[in-house]
């Protein structure tokens, strides 16, 4: 088996054993990216085979695509503000259970449907645990389009290198809120918290990717097998 494909299978192993969390009735945070779509998915199965009953609240127009191609009904923040669980993946996560995440462009609507859910869990491949943030990944940050030039000046102030995300076309890769992503390599991220904050503070940042104490658990996928690493089992509650 190729890398890339144990990769994958890695995350869909992981995937479909955080999904079995979902109970009938429950409404749930669709997460966005490679992970998340196995996820919804195996949701998909479910209300097939199952006859499970859901809704999901989608963190983008390729999660909400996904879900409906899947047959799983969708509804609103505006609808259900407040959500039973959030199962997404990430881009890296450390020993404490913090994140970056933002490689696929959703971090904004990601962070707040993660806030608004009593259960935030976390689906990622082997590779994507850490030591410490930043190691090897930058970190995504979402701008107001006219801020861009003071954005970066912040940036390279708070020791970031900061580069404009774009698509295969060569033009600036545009999130679904209209805005466009700085990708900052920090190196290693030593004060997570903090960084976060003062990234916050700079006007014409609508977010960043750093998401500190917001995970219930990990799921991790290997190649023989899944591994659950949640607050409780680090002695914290969230």
């Amino acid at each position: 088996m190729s890398q890339q494909r144990s990769k994958e299978e890695e995350k869909r192993r992981a995937a479909v054993e955080a999904t079995a969390l979902v109970e009938d009735g429950q409404t749930i945070g669709l997460g966005t990216g490679s992970t998340a779509n196995y996820m919804i998915e195996e949701l998909g199965r479910r209300i097939r085979e199952e006859g499970l009953r859901v809704k999901g609240v989608p963190t983008s127009k390729a999660s909400a695509a996904q879900a409906e191609k899947q047959g799983v009904p969708l509804t609103s923040l505006d609808v259900s503000p407040e959500l039973d669980i959030d199962i997404d993946g990430a881009d890296q996560v450390d020993q404490s259970l913090n994140l970056i995440k933002g490689m696929g462009g959703a971090l904004t609507r990601e962070k707040v449907v993660a806030a608004a859910s009593t259960v935030f869990v976390v689906v990622i491949d082997a590779g994507k645990l850490t030591k410490r943030l930043g190691e090897a990944q930058v970190l995504p940050i979402e701008v107001v389009p006219f801020s861009l030039p003071t954005v970066q000046r912040r940036i390279i102030r708070l020791g970031g290198k900061p580069k404009l995300r774009t698509s295969i076309n060569g033009q600036p890769f545009v999130s679904d809120n209209g805005n466009i992503i700085l990708d900052a390599d920090f190196g290693t991220i030593t004060r997570a918290e903090r960084l976060g904050a003062s990234i916050k503070m700079i006007p014409g940042v609508v977010e960043h990717g750093l998401f500190i104490g917001m995970a219930s658990a990990v799921y991790v996928g290997f190649h023989d097998r899944v591994d659950k690493i949640s607050r409780e089992t680090l002695g914290e509650t969230r």
